[in-house]
């Protein structure tokens, strides 16, 4: 079953979060809680994701009018990560002719990737 959070508990739980903080976080979209008749409902991945942003603003010294950009770029990369995780399943449940002549073309795209320098 999940945990939820409650505003007072996600300012106590996450270190340097404070309420006007947590409010621009909320209002800039990084974070968004659930709505619930006691008020906001904040999940375990946003407590998280607050902790970043706080470790993110004060450790390493990133302006908080970036944050949005970094959060984008991070949830972009989780999402590419699960989806290549779901293609690696699929892949491997294909039989030994179909993942050979798989494994084929990425060695040939990766040749040409390098020729044409096109790669990173």
């Amino acid at each position: 079953m999940p945990r939820y959070y409650s505003e007072s508990q996600i300012l106590a739980l996450v270190d340097d979060l404070t309420a006007p903080r947590l409010k621009a976080f909320v209002r800039a979209r990084i974070v968004t809680p659930l709505s619930t008749a006691d008020g906001p409902a904040y999940r375990e991945t946003d407590l998280a994701r607050l902790q970043l942003l706080c470790d993110l603003a004060d450790i390493h010294e990133l302006p908080e009018d970036s944050l949005p950009l970094v959060m984008s770029l991070i949830d972009q990369l989780n999402t590419a990560r699960g989806d290549m995780r779901a293609l690696m399943q699929a892949v491997a449940a294909e039989p030994d002719e179909v993942r050979g002549r798989i494994r084929t073309v990425i060695r040939h795209m990766r040749i040409v990737t390098v020729e044409t320098g096109q790669g990173g």
